[in-house]
């Protein structure tokens, strides 16, 4: 069994310097899969836009600047709040995106309730995952025919 910690929240996705609009997003923590946070973006289109990530890159965004390559995160204040930046880079492009610190902080905390940081590998059934993999099927059609 195991625990789900989801958390709506409204981010910003900045448009141009002093333009933003607000993007629903959904944070969501599975106690089975510990080491990521997945956020699923609503853009107003019919598909939403899904990203993963480590969840320590997360902690230690709300702190320091953190993350490389395609995620990098940083804390600051804009308009006397406290926020985190977010800065995404895909092939379909890139987005800078501010999240409140204290809603963002407060969901993580809830987390490491559930999952204290440490005893991530406690929680990942290494067995089971093995023997799925070993006992998977293989794919339908892979060339193999016989003829």
């Amino acid at each position: 069994m195991h625990t789900i910690i989801e958390r709506e929240l409204d981010l910003h996705l900045v448009l141009s310097p002093g333009h933003s609009v607000p993007v629903p997003a959904l944070l969501r923590y599975r106690s089975d899969d510990p080491f990521a946070v997945h956020v699923t973006f609503h853009l107003g289109s019919d598909a939403p836009v899904h990203w993963t990530f480590a969840r320590d890159l997360l902690v230690e965004g709300v702190f320091r600047p953190s993350g490389q390559g395609d995620v990098l995160l940083w804390p600051a204040r804009w308009d006397g709040r406290n926020v985190v930046w977010l800065s995404l880079r895909s092939p379909d492009g890139d987005a800078l995106l501010r999240a409140p610190a204290a809603a963002l902080s407060a969901w993580l905390e809830h987390t490491m309730r559930l999952v204290p940081p440490g005893t991530e590998t406690e929680r990942i059934d290494v067995d089971g995952e093995l023997r799925e993999l070993l006992t998977a099927s293989p794919a339908e059609g892979s060339g193999d025919a016989a003829g």
